[in-house]
Order: C-alpha cells, then structure tokens, then sequence
C-alpha cells in the first residue's frame, strides 16, 4: 500500500474535515513520498525524540518514510523557520530524510477505535455512546455501563492495570469502597466536558490534564474524577492505530518507542505509586 493510498483510506474513516476550527490536522510535512510504500512509524506527540527515532530505524535497515503522530507539530501558523528551532528541525530532517509527517488529532477523537472508543473497549464499558455527539456515530468521550459493576477501589486498580499512569488523581473525600456502574471516558484533555458527563449520569470519569478547580466542579457535581494523565489516556490509540494500519496492508507499521510523557512524578526512593487525593 502506497502512502497516498493508505491516507486516503484513513482520511475516509476519521475525515480531518470533522477537526476542531483550532486543530491543524493532516499533512504537516510532505517531502515527496505519497507514491512510496507506506513504512509507518506510529507516536502521540512528533518531537525530535521520535525523529531520530525513525532516522535510526532507516540507517538500521528498517525503513521508516512516514510519522503518523495523533498531536500536530505545527498548531499556530509559522512566521519564520530559523536553524535551532525544534520545529525547523523538524522539517530539515524530514526533507532530509524523506520522512513525512501526518496527524489526525480531534478528528481520530470522535471516531470509532479512536481515542475515546479504544478506552471504553480497554474498560468494556456497555453500550458506550458519545458524552457529545458531533454527528450520527460520532462525537466526543464515551459513556457506558461497567459490567460487571466495580467498588472505586477496583476500578481504579484496573485503570492502573490497563494504563500504567506514573499517578493517578482523584477527587477528594470519595468512599473507595462505593460501587459503580456508569461511567465516562475522555483520552487527553477532558475537564471541558465535565458538566456534559454529569449530565449522562456517570459516576465517574477518566480523562486527564485537570485543574484544582475542575476537581472542585466535579465533586460539586457528585463526580469522581480520575485523571490518568494525557500520555496514558491517549497511547493506546496510537497502538491500536498500528494493528489498523497493518490490517489494510501496509508495507510495515510499529509504534514508537521515543515518544515521551513530559511529565515525572518524583517519589522517594523504596516508594510505589499510589492513587493521591487532591
């Protein structure tokens, strides 16, 4: 499968006209590789990490000429590209190196396996549907029933399981031993719709990159809020996006190994992570 024929097909599954009037999606960089077999390198966040990262793989033998990444790299239009920015970088070393660079960000949100879809899957959540729907099948988070109904303790042991978060926040004063059954998944950030899942009846929420007050709002609204962090919430798409790619035919598709959290959560040396009230 060749590179335009593979964005093609994924354009007509997650169309990045359905993308947010602020997002950026699709072609970032294209240097001249749309008639090249697609060689797929899969990240969250296209940084120089996972460049050198694909520029390694083609000096090893492995080719890579395309970086699929969920975030953009180019969000607010350039007004110069200078020697030493990461984003000129960036765009040096793909012209370079014949490595394009596409990113499907709000428009993958909405869809089926995307961000939101694989997390209700992860959790098995019954009957998931869109906490926003932007149109017939699509939209924003899932919402759905847990089956079998879990204590918050289990839950958030499994969302530890699953995830593998450095931290997982929760609101304060809730009785880990309570039971639920509804709940609600946003992968990334999801504090926006906080008043759209109370509304669905979900008694708690997965999401991430939440502020003091949005976990007051939360809990205002008798909501459990958990905040996985965006990374966690958001990398199994980008696996499932890998075993996507190789079921239509692609030449090779893997997930990278560079891309990064940004963020570390100290803990005293001998200590584990545990979920933190706030």
């Amino acid at each position: 499968m060749e590179i335009a024929a593979l964005i093609d097909q994924f354009e007509a599954w997650a169309n990045p006209h359905w993308q947010e009037k602020w997002d950026n999606c699709g072609w970032q960089i294209q240097p001249g590789v749309l008639d090249q077999p697609a060689h797929v390198l899969v990240c969250l966040t296209p940084t120089l990490a996972v460049m050198a990262e694909a520029i390694a793989s083609q000096q090893a033998g492995r080719p890579v000429n395309l970086i699929f990444a969920h975030h953009p790299l180019i969000f607010t239009p350039l007004k110069s590209v200078q020697q030493g920015e990461p984003i000129a970088e960036m765009i040096r070393l793909a012209l370079c190196h014949q490595i394009g660079l596409y990113s499907a960000h709000t428009n993958f949100d909405q869809v089926r396996d995307g961000t939101a879809d694989v997390l209700s899957q992860l959790l098995n959540l019954q009957g998931a549907e869109p906490v926003v729907s932007t149109q017939e099948g699509l939209g924003y988070g899932r919402v759905g029933d847990l089956a079998p109904t879990l204590t918050l303790q289990q839950l958030l042991s499994m969302i530890q399981s699953i995830l593998n978060p450095p931290q997982l926040l929760i609101s304060p004063g809730v009785d880990q031993g309570q039971l639920i059954q509804r709940m609600a998944v946003l992968g990334g950030s999801g504090a926006a719709y906080i008043e759209a899942v109370s509304q669905r009846g979900a008694q708690a929420y997965l999401t991430s990159d939440c502020k003091f007050h949005q976990f007051q709002e939360s809990r205002d609204r008798h909501l459990i809020l958990i905040d996985a962090g965006h990374y966690a919430t958001e990398r199994p798409a980008c696996k499932r996006l890998v075993e996507q790619f190789q079921a239509w035919g692609v030449a090779s598709a893997s997930l990278s190994q560079q891309d990064e959290d940004f963020r570390n959560f100290w803990k005293p040396e001998g200590t584990t992570a545990s979920p933190i009230k706030m």
